[in-house]
């Protein structure tokens, strides 16, 4: 999988705070954009401009020394049911009544075997059906020599719904809660960082397909991504440029909710809230479940994972998605006196709940039942979006992300501070 003359066993790809470097400072900025079908039309063609769209935002991401290692890239689609029934060796269950889990797992065979023994055992012991493991298909020489030295073991697994749990929301909970008594039993056990370990997407909607690559280099490397069956409604993409951050394999966006562009400057702040309330927060959907999790935010994250991480939180917790993004990156309401009182009252309530993320920061979005972006108040990153006459949108950090013609073009806009891009692929329609 990797190249033999190099000697991976002490590397460490995540620095320690030394000399004037403090990873508690890290900052990044870069390129997001999607395009989906707006009446959420499944098709290849999607697919595929949401990874020409990522290669033309190359010029926001970085590279290192080596210039075929980039900072990281990646995307996340909807799970291409069609194309796993080709390629599996078991039967899945109907779509939506199956989840599929993307693994990085570590290099040490014995290691990796145990950490696959807990997946599985989890997986039962929450009664729900363990299907099998899957290898991901890859093409190492398509990433370059520094991202080959710390590349981790591409897996999938498959996880089947129990018959007494409901699917959508229901099942998506299910495994949400999975996946956190996974992640925490094995960094108990073989106290392994995210650069070990770590989980992309874990989900009966979505899929994400990224790594320390370049943007070019994303489709090559990942052979999944060249099959024409593999389809989806919307592809949300992501370019990374970390200004003083070191890329990793798992600091690639997106992330299992968001891809992000810019920095979370009140970090600090926000983690020491969530560590502080988090003894106290309850569900009803969850009950004592919730203690099971804790604690909610891990060590090591960056800013946008740790976002994600909350995002996360509050959507399992039975709120909406857009609902969720509102209460972390709120309009500048307070002294705004041309705002509606209802939208006053709805951010006043919540501003005592949750305090704001502040950025600067653009955000893309999705479930995979709803995509969307959002401008934090301070509206310091550029976000465009298009809508054509296919009823196609596409967003991204700039103009001209994708060579459309004029006549093709119905829309052409803005996001404004605060405000919030928002499509309902359920529905088929925007929502204003």
């Amino acid at each position: 999988m990797q190249n033999e003359s190099i000697d991976t066993s002490k590397i460490n790809p995540i620095p320690t705070a030394q000399g004037l470097y403090d990873p508690e400072l890290d900052k990044d900025s870069c390129g997001v954009g999607f395009v989906a079908n707006i009446r959420g039309v499944k098709s290849r063609d999607i697919l595929d401009k949401g990874i020409k769209l990522m290669c033309n935002l190359e010029h926001r991401g970085a590279e290192g020394a080596d210039p075929k290692t980039g900072d990281g890239a990646g995307i996340m689609i909807q799970i291409p049911d069609k194309f796993f029934r080709k390629v599996l060796p078991f039967t899945l269950p109907p779509e939506g009544d199956y989840g599929v889990g993307v693994l990085f797992l570590p290099q040490d065979d014995i290691i990796r075997e145990s950490v696959e023994t807990i997946i599985e055992k989890v997986i039962v012991d929450e009664g729900e059906e363990f299907l099998g493991f899957r290898e991901v298909p890859i093409t190492p020489e398509n990433s370059g020599v520094v991202a080959r030295m710390t590349i981790p073991v591409f897996k999938q697994v498959f996880i089947g719904k129990s018959k007494n749990l409901n699917a959508g929301d229901d099942f998506e909970r299910k495994l949400f809660l999975i996946r956190r008594l996974i992640d925490r039993r094995i960094r108990a056990e073989h106290k392994l960082d995210r650069s070990k370990y770590y989980v992309p997407s874990f989900s009966s909607r979505t899929i994400v397909y990224k790594g320390m690559l370049l943007g070019n280099q994303v489709k090559p490397f990942y052979n999944d991504l060249s099959d024409p069956d593999v389809h989806s409604a919307f592809c949300l993409t992501h370019t990374r440029f970390s200004t003083n951050t070191f890329p990793t394999w798992d600091l690639a966006h997106p992330y299992r909710f968001i891809a992000h562009n810019g920095e979370i400057n009140t970090l600090r702040g926000n983690i020491n809230w969530m560590t502080a309330r988090q003894m106290v927060m309850e569900s009803p959907l969850y009950g004592d479940e919730l203690k099971r999790m804790l604690p909610i935010i891990m060590e090591g994250q960056s800013d946008t994972a740790t976002f994600d991480t909350v995002l996360e939180l509050l959507r399992m917790g039975g709120r909406s998605l857009p609902h969720s993004v509102m209460m972390m990156i709120p309009e500048a309401w307070s002294k705004n006196q041309d705002m509606d009182s209802d939208r006053r009252a709805f951010y006043e309530y919540h501003a005592a709940i949750m305090e704001p993320w502040d950025g600067p920061a653009a955000i893309a979005f999705t479930d995979g039942r709803i995509i969307g972006a959002t401008l934090d108040r301070n509206g310091l990153r550029p976000a465009r979006y298009m809508i054509t006459k296919n009823d196609e949108i596409i967003f991204g950090s700039e103009a001209g992300v994708l060579n459309i013609a004029p006549e093709d073009i119905v829309k052409q806009d803005r996001l404004r501070p605060g405000r919030m891009l928002l499509i309902d692929l359920i529905k088929g329609q925007m929502i204003d």
